[in-house]
Formats: C-alpha cells, sequence, structure tokens
C-alpha cells in the first residue's frame, strides 16, 4: 500500500488526527485532505476530494465525520467507491474480504478511540477475496 487518503469535518477531527498519527507511526504515508480546525465546515466538500483522489490514485482512503453517515454517503455518491461506514472490527474485515471497500468511513462521537485504531488496522490489513465477490461488485460498476 502506498499511502491513505484521509479527511474529516469539525466532528471527525480529533480522531481523523488520532488515526493519521497511528498510520504515520507505522510508516503509513497519509495525505490529508482536512478539515484542519475544529471550525465547522461541510463534509461533502471533503468527501468529494477524497473520492475523487482515491478514484484518481488507486489509493484507499478514510472519512471521519461525527457519525460516519455523512460521509459514507457523499462518498458513495461516486461510480467506483465502495465506501464503508463500519463500527466494529468484524464489519471492517468483511467490507474488505467481499466488498473491496475503498473508503472507510468512522464516527468520532459513536466509536471509540481504540476500537477505531483496531477497524482501521483489521481495514488495512485485509485483503479482498475476489471470485464471486468480483462478479458482484461488477454488478454495481453497470449502473
Amino acid at each position: 500500500m502506498t499511502r491513505i487518503l484521509i479527511g474529516s469535518d469539525h466532528g471527525g477531527y480529533n480522531l481523523k488526527n488520532l488515526i493519521k498519527a497511528h498510520l504515520e507511526e507505522h510508516g503509513v504515508e497519509v495525505k490529508d485532505y482536512g478539515c484542519y480546525s475544529e471550525d465547522s465546515c461541510d463534509y461533502p466538500v471533503i468527501a468529494k476530494e477524497v473520492a475523487r483522489n482515491v478514484l484518481l490514485s488507486g489509493d484507499r482512503g478514510i472519512l471521519v465525520c461525527g457519525t460516519g453517515i455523512g460521509m459514507s454517503i457523499s462518498a458513495n455518491r461516486f461510480k467506483g467507491i465502495r465506501a464503508s461506514h463500519c463500527t466494529d472490527t468484524f464489519t471492517a474485515r468483511m467490507t474488505r474480504m467481499h466488498n473491496d471497500s475503498n473508503i472507510l468511513c468512522l464516527g468520532e462521537r459513536i466509536t471509540g478511540t481504540g476500537l477505531a485504531l483496531d477497524i482501521v488496522d483489521i481495514w488495512l490489513e485485509t485483503e479482498f477475496e475476489g471470485g464471486r465477490h468480483k462478479n458482484r461488485i461488477n454488478m454495481l460498476e453497470l449502473e
């Protein structure tokens, strides 16, 4: 993996920074698309930047807001993006294995820091299984 593209709104700012530091401590290059303070901002703007750049670069992304829901809705508007809102390690693993998720969405207000970092680690370490799952992903791209 070359790098992770990361972004948040003000509701996910603190968790985004913790995830960024965690990844960098483990040698992962991180490109931060904002926000850069706790000042109120619009999550669709950040989600759009990360989603577009995931599509352009082939890297994976992480988006954080208060719940993770707004970011996942915004990112999934882009053809080729499979943004997954995860609140536990099982869904993080399965969304990579079966859905080839390319953006992980987390909620700072609903997921504790320790669990969030575990979710990130599992999501990054888990490989896509392909096979019948690839056929299903291809069906999504026909829309």
